[in-house]
């Protein structure tokens, strides 16, 4: 489930779907890789969310798990209700790291290519709640090279998890939006083109996502070699920090963020949110 564009093919007509192979996503994928959905969607998965929201932008699949700021820049998409990857307090997955620099005292950040939405809320943190606006400059996720150039760096998926945090200031992005609104916050959602809706309405996501919760041991023995990680912290990870349905905490924190991001100048329009099988049928057919 790791490699780089790995083609999980379904038969032919079959909706081609499109997510990360980050821990995170690993419950929202198992039943179509290796659960009982297996074969009903052609499933594509990358290491890098900001490569499937591209796919889905360019049209080479009718559904991604996308990084939800591109919902705002993808005006022909809808939503898929319910499902999610969120956090309703600390995600674990998605830091910002100093050397000991504070927050407050940051005059330069290292944003992750990888990464649309966490980058989008660090702007968002830094002007709204700090009165800030520290420069912003995209980076190939090397924590190393990212802290050489700069005071902060933004590490998303599996890489924060797994680096040395000895003589580093690390803080937990969705803490830091928790402590300033007291919501949890979305970072990905399954979207749809709309002309798409049809065939899409038809996948099981939540399902899906049910049969890969109650499959979290399975999961786990899989990552716990990859990631090297202890296998009670994983556990915790995917049934504590991660939470995979969007609930009304979660969409008022989406909702919050989707205004503040238009506020600041982060997205250029503010779009209502649109579901898949509500109002996308009205212009779907």
């Amino acid at each position: 489930m790791k490699e780089e564009s790995e083609r999980i093919l379904a038969p032919g007509g079959a909706p081609r779907v499109a997510a990360s192979s980050y821990l995170n996503t690993a419950p929202l994928i198992w039943s179509f890789a290796r659960g009982r959905r297996r074969g009903e969607v052609e499933l594509l998965t990358d290491t890098a969310p900001a490569r499937c929201a591209d796919m889905l932008a360019r049209g080479q699949v009718e559904a991604a798990l996308v990084p939800v700021i591109e919902y705002q820049r993808l005006p022909e998409t809808a939503i898929v209700p319910g499902v999610c990857v969120g956090a309703r307090r600390e995600v674990h997955s998605v830091v910002l790291v100093t050397r000991g620099v504070r927050l407050e005292e940051v005059e330069s950040i290292a944003l992750s290519v990888e990464s649309r939405t966490s980058a989008a809320l660090i702007e968002v943190i830094c002007r709204e709640f700090l009165g800030r606006a520290p420069r912003l400059e995209q980076a190939e996720p090397d924590l190393g090279r990212m802290l050489a150039r700069h005071d902060a760096a933004l590490v998303i998926g599996d890489p924060a998890m797994t680096f040395e945090r000895r003589d580093l200031r690390v803080y937990d992005m969705a803490a830091l939006w928790r402590e300033h609104t007291g919501l949890g916050f979305v970072f990905a959602m399954w979207m749809a083109h709309e002309s798409a809706a049809r065939a899409v309405r038809a996948i099981d996501f939540a399902g899906a996502r049910d049969e890969g919760l109650a499959s979290v041991e399975e999961i786990v023995d899989v990552y716990e070699r990859e990631l090297r990680r202890p296998r009670e912290e994983l556990v915790r990870y995917l049934t504590r920090n991660i939470a995979f349905e969007l609930d009304g905490e979660l969409a008022a924190g989406l909702e919050l963020f989707f205004r503040l991001a238009h506020k600041h100048g982060v997205i250029e329009t503010l779009r209502p949110l649109k579901f898949v099988g509500t109002d996308v049928d009205k212009t779907s057919g």
